[in-house]
């Protein structure tokens, strides 16, 4: 339950923001509030900024709202710290992590072999409920598409693609994106807040409870939905080892993939992770100048310092490195383009997926030719690169990245 407070219509000029500060965490205090998740939704929350205590507010209708924290943000040895501090031995933590990524409730009350008392701290102290399920779409390839309500009224895409190995998750990381790609409708908007890892957690944790149903389990994850998870770098990395954990879900790491855009001070610090996941670079194109139209963040991190941070990465992890590059009709399709490409990769450990742009109405580009894509395949593959075509899923539900948020941000 979230602690309320009224404030009078005219807070911004009787309240200045020193006073209000200390209503939030007076008020926080009152009601043990150890942690809430961070989220910026008006300008208030945008003057103050964190709180050094990790407590945020929502303004909303003259209300101050403090929030709880979301329990899918807690690793296992916090939720065991958690039990110690509450009097209860350390192991009820393990159980607690154990109904939430194997047993998979979506209550605290089915949490069965807690006692009643602390399954009533657990309501008090935390939240469980992360999502809201606002539409679903399926396709006839068995694709399925969510778009989730979250706490603040923002929504966020999740998708479910059936391959013949299993089922894989495509996870959003960031409500809208700041990267400013021209051709995808996940930056119309802009960027309105980072996701907790909490909240990618609850994205996986909800599509396994639907894979349940059917007797099937999330075989990989892709990072690939909406957002920059390396402009969200620690919560992505949290998200991470909340996945591969082995009291968890426990999906193998060579199984999850994370794709990030080109910010190159975090794929440094990637590479000196002790892991194995996958990394994929969104590229489109094989030059500065025509990634910078294509992508404004390349005006930050230019094609070439994105691929010296890739060949260090490799250099560190041994490890391959994807590219993926959306082809557009009569932009970045050209056999100019794709010989081009092929002699920045050459020598170099990796894999290319060509995607056909998908169609967005706000935007301009066209998708290329299925004879101009089997060129530009045959091109890098002439050349050594190792290169695929990448199936296309949930075309008929508009799957791809940002469609279904666009489509419900326009009808309010």
């Amino acid at each position: 339950m979230a602690v309320t407070g009224s404030i009078s219509p005219n807070f911004k000029e009787s309240c200045n923001i020193a006073d209000l500060l200390t209503i939030v965490v007076s008020s926080a205090r009152r009601a043990n509030v150890r942690r809430a998740i961070s989220f910026t939704v008006s300008e208030i929350c945008v003057k103050i900024g964190r709180m050094r205590n990790n407590t945020h507010i929502l303004m909303k209708e003259q209300v101050l709202i403090i929030m709880k924290p979301l329990i899918y943000d807690f690793s296992l040895e916090e939720l065991q710290q958690w039990a110690k501090d509450n009097g209860e031995p350390a192991f009820r933590g393990g159980q607690i992590f154990d109904w939430l990524y194997v047993k998979r409730v979506s209550d605290f009350e089915s949490m069965s072999n807690l006692s009643k008392g602390l399954r009533q701290k657990l309501n008090e102290q935390f939240s469980i409920a992360a999502l809201t399920e606002i539409t679903k779409m399926e396709s006839k390839d068995g694709t399925v598409k969510f778009l989730f309500g979250l706490h603040d009224d923002h929504a966020i895409e999740t998708v479910i693609m059936k391959h013949n190995y299993g089922n894989s998750v495509c996870v959003t990381t960031q409500v809208g994106c700041r990267i400013g790609c021209t051709f995808c409708a996940s930056t119309l908007g802009g960027l309105k807040r980072d996701l907790t890892a909490g909240e990618i957690v609850a994205q996986v944790v909800r599509s396994q409870q639907i894979l349940d149903e059917r007797g099937e389990r999330v075989s990989s994850i892709v990072i690939m939905g909406t957002g920059e998870p390396f402009e969200n770098y620690d919560a992505t990395m949290r998200f991470l080892r909340l996945m591969i954990h082995e009291k968890g879900l426990n999906i193998g790491q060579r199984h999850i993939t994370v794709s990030t855009s080109g910010i190159v001070p975090s794929i440094y610090k990637f590479a000196e992770e002790d892991t194995q996941i996958n990394l994929a670079i969104s590229i489109h194109a094989p030059n500065d100048k025509l990634r910078s139209k294509l992508m404004p963040v390349n005006r930050r991190f230019p094609f070439d310092d994105v691929i010296e941070s890739l060949r260090y990465y490799q250099a560190k992890t041994g490890r391959r490195v994807s590219f993926e590059y959306a082809l557009i009709g009569g932009v970045n399709d050209q056999p100019e383009h794709a010989e081009e490409l092929a002699g920045v990769l050459k020598n170099m450990l990796c894999h290319v997926n060509l995607i056909p742009v998908n169609h967005v109405p706000e935007r301009k580009y066209v998708r290329t030719s299925r004879n101009d894509i089997f060129e530009f395949q045959r091109i890098l593959a002439d050349n050594g690169v190792n290169v695929t075509i990448r199936r296309e899923q949930g075309h008929d539900i508009a799957a791809a990245c940002g469609q279904l948020r666009a489509k419900h941000m326009e009808l309010g």
